[in-house]
């Protein structure tokens, strides 16, 4: 076989060859930017030949603090197709791990949207030797900034040659890196390899995991900063998919829009977005038909609202999971032929599960021994991945030794292979030397048809170690119409007595991770004091 080298590059070559004419569009401030995948290439050339200009070389580090937008489509190929490293910073991050970040992975340049200017301005950036502006309006003039020197997006590529040629590249070479969200400790770099990525979109298009191909119209919800974009923008240039993306500061309102406009098949976020897209498509009429799939991860989502979805709009939510370590896409939930027969019920059961493993991934379960768990669905383990996008370790930190990727995440595996998260180990209630799966009662609790969110969290208890305290934000029709009982009398006839929840507080609202995960952390901090003790 030859020694073609898998590459970013190709998924250019292969866009401008064949789907000259297909469209990426952008909801921005001052209105809807269209173009095509020729402009897109021409414009890609120009920057990467801006870069070079700029002093970038092969390895060194460029960083983004920017939104979904066809600029930030333009880095994705620009940066690894020249060499360099393409670091997708996380704006919503607190000031300090943003500052950490970028000095950790050492970018030598910065592009950023301009509503983030603000923001920059206040970090302490050791690294940084340029500031790139990518402004809302392209003709506007640059703003008075203390960021030095600073130069304008649109101006650098006016500047620039399309003629620019990329270099062969080693496929194992770096092409991006993403940092965790630091929720223990702080952040940490994990590098893609142009390998990895290619191989990663590849897996996309597989019919059983999203089935991407070039009759799609694709639109990321999740931020192009994190994770890649669970991968859906490599995927879909790869295979000349129309793309849409929502912008600086996208809201509900504006993803159905899009979707109806745009006739998007195929869009992904995680669950915290689709509770909230519910009720603004309940609230007002939107054409959503066009959509055949909606992609959901980074949490467990809640069989009550997979069925929503289904019965009120006829669109399926299809679970996924994955890690920043694995690129991130794992597993996808989607029911087989032995499956076809079964109750509505069991089918719904099975699809909240986290799903299969994707082909060229392999998976273990393991005890705190180190030995394998059966896959009967309910002797529950650590779950352990290897495979070609995975990392094999931490950009300047701890490398994996055994070849295998600890996910920290607890996990029972059924008969068919279907993989389901009982908890993370640090979520995980030991009460009275037995565990507690926080997911599952907050999943439970989550169907009651009052309920809006629901986060359950360990609090420390005398007798037991720790008790389940559960965290309930109603729905806004509800909030004085529902009483602790009517949840606790749900929970009583699905769980042991002792599993049910101590206490049951009603908030506003569950504090959300930077990327739209339920922050346990802050619950914890906000009730460390709160006395279950009988």
């Amino acid at each position: 076989m030859q020694a073609y080298p898998l590459t970013l590059v190709n998924h250019l070559k292969r866009a401008r060859a064949f789907f000259p004419h297909k469209q990426i569009v952008s909801k921005l401030k001052a209105g809807v930017f269209r173009y095509t995948y020729r402009d897109f290439t021409g414009r890609v050339a120009q920057l990467a030949d801006a870069l070079r200009a700029l002093g970038i070389a092969e390895g060194d580090r460029v960083g983004t603090l920017a939104w979904n937008s066809y600029r930030h489509l333009e880095l994705y190929y620009a940066v690894p197709c020249m060499g360099a490293v393409l670091h997708t910073a996380n704006l919503r991050l607190p000031r300090d791990q943003i500052a950490y970040i970028i000095n950790h992975a050492e970018d030598k340049i910065l592009f950023l949207d301009e509503d983030v200017l603000p923001l920059v301005e206040g970090l302490s950036l050791t690294s940084v030797r340029n500031f790139v502006v990518m402004l809302s309006d392209p003709n506007a003039a640059m703003p008075k900034s203390s960021l030095v020197p600073a130069h304008n997006y649109e101006d650098l590529l006016r500047n620039s040659s399309a003629d620019f040629e990329f270099p062969e590249l080693d496929e194992h070479m770096p092409a991006g890196i993403c940092y965790t969200s630091g929720t223990t400790g702080e952040p940490k770099g994990v590098v893609y390899s142009h390998r990895g990525l290619s191989l990663h979109s590849l897996a996309l298009c597989l019919p059983d995991t999203f089935a991407l191909s070039e009759r799609d119209t694709v639109m990321p919800i999740v931020s192009m900063f994190h994770v890649n974009a669970w991968g859906m923008p490599y995927a879909a240039t790869m295979i000349g998919a129309k793309q849409v993306y929502a912008g600086p500061h996208p809201d509900c309102k504006t993803f159905a829009e899009l979707i109806q406009k745009e006739r998007v098949t195929l869009t992904s976020a995680v669950p915290s977005v689709w509770i909230a897209m519910l009720a603004e498509l309940e609230r007002a009429h939107y054409d959503i038909s066009s959509l055949r799939t909606i992609a959901s991860g980074g949490s467990a989502v809640p069989p009550s609202l997979i069925a929503a979805y289904e019965r009120k709009f006829g669109v399926p939510i299809v679970h996924a999971w994955g890690m920043t370590e694995i690129s991130p896409l794992a597993t996808v939930s989607r029911l087989t032929t032995a499956m076809e027969n079964w109750s509505e019920e069991n089918k719904l059961r099975q699809r909240a599960k986290q799903g299969l493993l994707i082909p060229g991934l392999e998976m273990s379960v393991v005890d705190g021994q180190g030995r394998e768990v059966p896959w009967d669905g309910r002797q529950s383990g650590e779950l352990l991945i290897r495979g070609p996008w995975v990392a094999d370790g931490y950009y300047k930190g701890q490398q994996f030794t055994d070849g295998w990727l600890h996910t920290g995440d607890v996990v029972t595996v059924d008969e068919h292979g279907f993989m389901q998260i009982v908890d993370r180990t640090k979520d995980l209630i030991k009460s009275g030397g037995e565990w507690i799966s926080s997911v599952t009662l907050e999943n439970t609790i989550m169907a009651h048809p009052k309920v809006l969110e629901a986060a359950v969290i360990a609090v420390a208890h005398e007798r037991w170690q720790e008790r389940p305290l559960a965290c309930v934000v109603p729905k806004p029709e509800f909030r004085d119409m529902i009483t602790k009982e009517e949840i606790l009398e749900m929970l009583r006839s699905q769980f042991p007595e002792w599993w049910l929840p101590d206490e049951i507080v009603f908030i506003e609202e569950v504090p959300k991770t930077s990327v739209g995960k339920f922050d346990k952390k802050v619950l914890r901090e906000r009730f460390k004091d709160i006395r279950l003790d009988e």
